[in-house]
């Protein structure tokens, strides 16, 4: 449920490339031995460092920021202080293999998940990059090269990788999930304005850098990415911090009896799925989930709770003293105007509510119908939003939610005939 960015798992076909890959690139190594062994010994120091160092998953999509700029930095040298290096592509994707193998061990030992996705990405992307760029070096094509023209080539290749590291997420994400393609492609590739842009200039200039004055130049660029890494970090545990926070106070009409047990989380995790199917940013999405969850915070100004919490059969006029009441309460939580806004608008004729407050308010009726209603519940009660009176609830919204829940439904025909009716309720 939760709305920044993570990895997505890759699909198996890709984890057998990269597995295959590595193999192979590991076998021409050990056969032709290590070039350069000072080099490689201070690259895979740093890529290790970087593992060492990264952060969970859960946080953002490039978890060890200084490991992957080390590993493409890596992967674009061609000079160490002006002398050919001559590693290759087998021999990078080996070196990065093993450091971020060894940087690896403690979070496994620790239990903090399997390195297998995470892994399989790196060989992939550095391969693409070091295929790209090594040939050119061994080749003396880029020989005596220097300049603006040079430092953009790193740049181009860099971009390059990193469109090719999207195409492998979204195609990865598509494959497992249904979600269209280009959707997918364009929220990879905007993420890469974040984290990602920063890893691809810093390995560009840290290659540059060892090309011109040698190994020393990597821990004077290590440092500021860095301290810009343990700066997110600590950003992210305020941002985790605050969201428990709004979690635990939306739990407050669910231990009051006010609602079912589970009820904001359902309508919430279900919220963000229909709002990333509608396109919304990131920054919309939270917004969205943290409203969700506290879009029943009003029902604790009623003497009486409402039978199971279910607000949209109450009138309309009672729904929006309901959410009105809600809005005020979010709005001294600090949680930001635009949640309260969104709270506030829920009962709010269609036509005049924002998009977030017309997912929060089709998804909370919906789940509302849905939770008791047994097997093939879930389309029963999507059947019985539709022919709602006009206004009530926006087809679009309806559709999105439609399509979300045909995604987490195994296909079969009896799930084919209700998803039919209910699509077709009118």
């Amino acid at each position: 449920m939760t709305v920044p960015r993570r990895p997505s798992a890759l699909c198996p076909a890709a984890r057998v490339c990269a597995g295959v890959l590595a193999l192979l690139c590991l076998s021409v190594t050990v056969r032709t031995g290590l070039a350069e062994r000072s080099v490689a010994l201070a690259f895979g120091g740093l890529i290790a460092l970087g593992e060492l160092t990264r952060r969970p998953a859960a946080e953002v999509r490039e978890t060890a920021p200084l490991g992957a700029a080390g590993a493409l930095s890596y992967a674009l040298l061609g000079d160490d202080a002006g002398q050919p290096t001559h590693h290759g592509v087998a021999q990078t994707v080996t070196v990065v293999l093993a450091a971020t193998l060894l940087g690896s061990v403690p979070h496994v030992a620790r239990g903090e998940g399997t390195t297998r996705d995470h892994l399989a990405r790196r060989v992939l992307t550095v391969a693409f990059a070091a295929a790209c760029s090594q040939p050119l070096f061994n080749e003396g094509a880029l020989a005596g090269r220097g300049g603006p023209a040079y430092a953009l080539l790193l740049l181009a290749l860099l971009a390059l990788t990193t469109l090719c590291d999207s195409l492998l997420t979204a195609a990865s994400a598509h494959a497992r999930t249904g979600w269209p393609f280009g959707r997918l492609l364009r929220e990879e590739v905007r993420a890469m304005a974040g984290i990602t842009s920063a890893v691809c200039a810093t390995g560009a200039v840290m290659a540059l850098a060892v090309a011109v004055v040698g190994l020393w130049a990597l821990p004077v660029f290590s440092v500021p990415l860095l301290l810009a890494q343990l700066s997110h970090r600590r950003y992210a545990a305020v941002r985790a911090t605050y969201r428990q926070t709004i979690a635990s106070l939306a739990r407050a009409t669910e231990i009051a009896g006010y609602t079912p047990a589970g009820h904001a989380r359902r309508v919430a995790a279900l919220a963000v799925a229909v709002g990333r199917d509608l396109r919304l940013s990131g920054p919309e999405l939270t917004v969205l989930e943290y409203a969700a969850l506290m879009h029943d915070i009003g029902q604790l100004s009623l003497v009486d709770p409402v039978p199971a919490g279910a607000t949209a059969c109450l009138p309309a006029a009672e729904q929006r003293r309901i959410a009105l009441l809600g809005g005020a309460v979010v709005r001294r939580t600090g949680a930001g105007c635009e949640v309260a806004l969104v709270v506030e608008r829920q009962a709010d004729p269609c036509a005049e509510q924002p998009l977030a407050a017309r997912i929060v308010r089709a998804v909370n009726a919906y789940e509302e119908k849905a939770r008791d209603a047994g097997p093939g519940g879930a389309w029963t009660a999507l059947g019985e939003l539709r022919p709602a009176p006009a206004g009530d609830y926006a087809p679009e919204v309806l559709d999105a939610l439609a399509r979300v829940l045909s995604r987490q439904e195994p296909a079969g025909r009896c799930g084919q005939d209700r998803r039919r009716r209910a699509r077709g309720a009118v």
